[in-house]
């Protein structure tokens, strides 16, 4: 008697454990799902990684069965009906979960307008009299809206940090009332509308949305003007290079950042490597480039390196393709 080895044909031997991986398949993806809305629904209050709210949304989904297992039979085992339950169960599970880690691990406020203003401009903190009004010309000007744009695009492209306006260089709270008289309607909301629609148009949408922006009162008001507030908008670092383009969107795509107290516009060999070194995961090459540039940065990493002559011309060729996109010429910054 002869065993027999393991057959192969056009249908499955064993449909029910193939039927079972799709099932977990299935679960995983319903968790996956159940966590990020409710990660999204309260990211205002909480922070949850990806994974975790997808294992807490597996861990729900296993409780849900356990229930479902008192309410249905085996002949209605994973039918619509008895996944439902278990997703409505897991729904709750994470919701719960959330508002402990919420509770126990609060997201940190913000420190008082006033009182940042008083720690002076750093690395990481910008004081700006106003966005858009030229107070030594006494009238509005686009220069001062570039500058509010340069500076966001660079903190974006370095740490992130926060950029108080309506602070004179003092940290003096003089508020945005020269700013307000310009708009249609002089309060918080109309300013928020038309900042965001500038850095949309000179930074890029996905950009303009990453800032968060809150308002206080002024405590050092400019006499003449209604309303006094100071805006302070906080910016988070960005997962790619931000540009800043020209007016309107045109003209040439720059790549600012933070050096120090400062805002510097890097050139286009200068450029390359920053974006190489801080975004490798934009380069698109070989991994055996990868691996040579992972090496050449740990050998390194205190002092300038030259990057593969691959990365450096995939990188060239992108930065020019961005200023050539917002029709830019071939010199100058990127």
């Amino acid at each position: 008697m002869t065993a027999e080895g393991p057959r192969f044909g056009a249908t499955p031997q064993n449909p029910d454990l193939l039927r079972w991986i799709g099932i977990q398949v299935l679960l995983l993806v319903i968790a996956w799902v159940i966590g990020m809305v409710v990660r999204r629904l309260l990211a205002s209050r909480m922070t949850m990684s990806t994974a975790s709210a997808t294992l807490t949304g597996l861990g729900g989904l296993w409780g849900g069965l356990l229930v479902a297992g008192w309410i249905f039979s085996s002949s209605d085992m994973w039918r619509p009906a008895m996944i439902g339950v278990a997703a409505l169960v897991a729904l709750v599970v994470v919701v719960i979960v959330s508002l402990i880690v919420a509770y126990l691990h609060p997201r940190p406020g913000l420190d008082p307008i006033a009182e940042v203003a008083t720690r002076g401009e750093s690395d990481s903190l910008e004081f700006k009299s106003s966005a858009r009004w030229n107070m030594r010309a006494g009238k509005r000007d686009d220069a001062m809206e570039t500058v509010i744009a340069k500076t966001v695009a660079a903190f974006m492209n370095s740490g992130g940090g926060t950029l108080l306006i309506g602070v004179d260089d003092d940290g003096l709270l003089i508020g945005l009332g020269p700013d307000y008289a310009t708009l249609k309607t002089p309060d918080a909301d109309r300013f928020e509308l038309w900042i965001r629609d500038l850095w949309g148009q000179r930074l890029g949408t996905n950009a303009a949305a990453l800032p968060l922006l809150d308002f206080a009162e002024a405590t050092d008001p400019q006499e003449g003007y209604e309303r006094q507030e100071v805006c302070r908008v906080t910016i988070p670092p960005s997962t790619r290079p931000v540009y800043l383009k020209g007016p309107k969107g045109k003209g040439e795509a720059e790549l600012w950042v933070r050096v120090g107290n400062s805002t510097r516009r890097l050139d286009v060999t200068d450029a390359v490597q920053y974006v190489a070194m801080r975004w490798p995961e934009s380069v698109r090459v070989s991994p055996l480039t990868r691996i040579r540039l992972f090496l050449t940065m740990s050998r390194h990493r205190d002092t300038p390196t030259r990057l593969p002559r691959v990365v450096e011309r995939t990188l060239t060729e992108r930065l020019f393709s961005e200023r050539a996109r917002h029709g830019g010429g071939a010199s100058g910054g990127v």
